[in-house]
């Protein structure tokens, strides 16, 4: 493992276990302020209990889900239309040392890709058929190592972990809200009700950030299991912004909840043109600080310039 992906995995995971712990604290202290220390242990495993119930629920169930959402249709191992497919997934996750994932076609008219998965329904990688018709076999292949990336790393399972912590502490301030306290005290719960809604949509920005790292992570997992995958990555992601636009499509489509496992999304300041201006742009402009700051992917110049470390010359 290099240096840029043993950094980005570290400081990912960490960020995820740091926002799991804060939000443990936070639950704890406002189950001692609702309900006291007699009873508070016994409200805390039960509410933990069942948000790790629905969790878990939520997982196993979501491949199905999706499939409705994106129209999802398998392709069989014996499928002629898709043989080049098959052996183009075939040979990318054996170069990733991982069993070979279940394929679907997606059809929806944006040009994407995606991994997704549980338990029940294992592992499985969608294409658009759009994707399919824009790019070339070479540029799939790198799309596929970076989703193949995704599920190598357990991204689907990280991500699942900690995404249900904003949504969790909101509710806990909107029970304060009507919690019935006493006079006395619901000056003092109105407050910790706004400031835990407050700290709900903080948590939700730092999930972005973990989020944009995973993204990061599989990004150098394609340049780094894929002949010339930097490179065909870097064409890949200009050809699907050139040919939709400013990401809009992108947007409208996807279901929400479901974006950040998307291979790419919206971009809101790029007009579009020859992806091959677009990629030569990227190259050398520096995009602000914070112009993917409530995005669940980076920057696409970003992402650009990071594969450009692993390009063959």
């Amino acid at each position: 493992m290099d240096f840029i992906s043993a950094k980005i995995r570290i400081v990912s995971v960490f960020a995820g276990i740091l926002i799991a712990g804060i939000a443990t604290l936070i639950i704890l202290g406002v189950m001692y302020f609702m309900f006291g220390t007699a009873i508070s242990i016994f409200i805390i495993g039960l509410i933990l209990g069942a948000i790790l119930v629905i969790d878990i629920i939520q997982w196993l169930l979501s491949p199905y889900f999706i499939g409705m959402a994106y129209r999802l249709t398998p392709v069989p191992e014996t499928d002629p239309q898709f043989t080049w497919l098959i052996e183009i997934v075939r040979k990318v996750a054996q170069n990733n040392n991982q069993k070979m994932p279940r394929i679907y076609i997606a059809e929806v008219d944006f040009p994407n890709a995606f991994a997704y998965g549980s338990p029940i329904a294992g592992r499985r990688l969608a294409i658009t058929k759009s994707l399919t018709r824009i790019l070339n076999h070479e540029e799939i292949e790198a799309v596929v190592g970076h989703e193949i990336g995704h599920l190598r790393h357990r991204d689907v399972e990280l991500l699942m972990a900690i995404g249900l912590i904003p949504t969790i502490v909101f509710y806990l301030g909107y029970m304060l809200l009507f919690s019935g306290r006493s006079q006395r005290q619901s000056g003092n719960a109105v407050l910790i009700a706004i400031a835990l809604m407050v700290v709900s949509f903080l948590f939700s920005i730092l999930i972005l950030g973990v989020n944009r790292l995973r993204e990061t992570y599989a990004d150098v997992n394609a340049a780094k299991t894929v002949d010339g995958g930097a490179g065909n990555l870097q064409t890949a992601l200009a050809k699907i912004v050139s040919s939709t636009g400013t990401g809009q499509t992108v947007r409208r489509n996807a279901t929400s909840g479901f974006s950040n496992m998307l291979l790419f999304s919206s971009v809101n300041d790029v007009h579009p043109e020859n992806h091959i201006k677009l990629l030569e742009e990227w190259r050398r402009i520096k995009p602000p600080r914070f112009s993917s700051f409530f995005s669940d992917h980076p920057h696409p110049a970003r992402r650009i310039q990071l594969l450009e470390n692993y390009r063959e010359r």
